[in-house]
């Protein structure tokens, strides 16, 4: 499932191709998308008007649009964009188009159709509705805000990472680059981590965003760019540890699989 990285790089994307130009159609291929509009109010919304900037919540992308509203995305599992020019390069599994006057066009590619679209009015309301907590990339998130949003918190350290009401972005496959940074064992009590160990963990998360977003996030070449010490393109059962040569180990922490080192993310009680 596109993440925080994925979408920021979507957003990037967006940005580059998709901005300051006229929409002079939108098709909507799978109403199934739509969510809380019709295709006929997404398409009066858009159509005539141009994208005039992006913003990012979580795994939420806001674009604006001139006369006010924005044009909400979610890629559920599988959403992406695709930019292009001539119609027969339309991608397979295209759910939504906007054609724009200068001959492109921008489509939202979502083959499992678990992703959404829609027309916010009030993004601090939506936001708000959607119960998201603080961005986990914000400039605001700072050290000290992280720490006061653990502050009491109960369950396994790898469940609140990825706690959308906790913080908004992150889910299975960061949080557990996140915390085999930060040598955690997913299953590791919230409330038993102490104000050095969080700040490490705070540090882990907000380097392997950084990281993980500048080595292409969302695009196939991922794995080749990002350092040899990551864990994700050995992310698989049985497959070395890249700073121990050890055997990563799959496990259920919070309901999800999680994949970490043993050697390197040791729980307390295991010691």
């Amino acid at each position: 499932m596109p993440e925080l990285p994925d979408v920021e790089n979507f957003k990037r994307y967006l940005d580059a191709t998709g901005l300051h130009q006229r929409i002079e159609n939108v098709a909507v291929l799978n109403a199934k998308i739509l969510h809380g509009c019709s295709g006929e109010t997404l398409s009066q919304a858009l159509t005539g008007h141009e994208l005039t900037g992006t913003h990012r919540h979580g795994k939420h992308l806001f674009a604006a649009i001139d006369d006010g509203p924005r044009l909400m995305l979610h890629f559920g599992m599988t959403g992406r964009l695709a930019y292009f020019k001539d119609l027969k390069d339309d991608p397979e599994h295209d759910r939504l188009r906007l054609d724009f006057a200068n001959g492109y066009h921008l489509a939202y590619v979502n083959q499992r159709l678990f992703g959404q679209a829609a027309i916010v009015e009030d993004l601090a309301q939506f936001v708000a509705e959607q119960e998201l907590g603080p961005d986990a990339f914000a400039n605001d998130l700072d050290e000290e805000a992280f720490q006061k949003l653990l502050a009491g918190r109960r369950g396994q350290v790898k469940s609140a990472l990825m706690d959308q009401s906790l913080i908004a972005g992150l889910g299975n496959v960061y949080s557990d680059e996140i915390l085999f940074k930060a040598h955690l064992h997913p299953k590791t009590p919230v409330n038993s981590l102490d104000r050095n160990v969080i700040a490490k963990l705070y540090r882990a998360m907000r380097e392997v965003l950084r990281v993980s977003i500048d080595s292409g996030a969302g695009s196939e070449e991922l794995f080749e760019r990002l350092p040899d010490d990551y864990l994700l393109p050995h992310r698989e059962e049985g497959d070395k540890c890249p700073v121990c040569d050890g055997e990563v180990q799959a496990i259920k922490a919070s309901g999800r699989t999680a994949y970490y080192c043993p050697a390197c993310q040791p729980l307390e009680r295991e010691k």
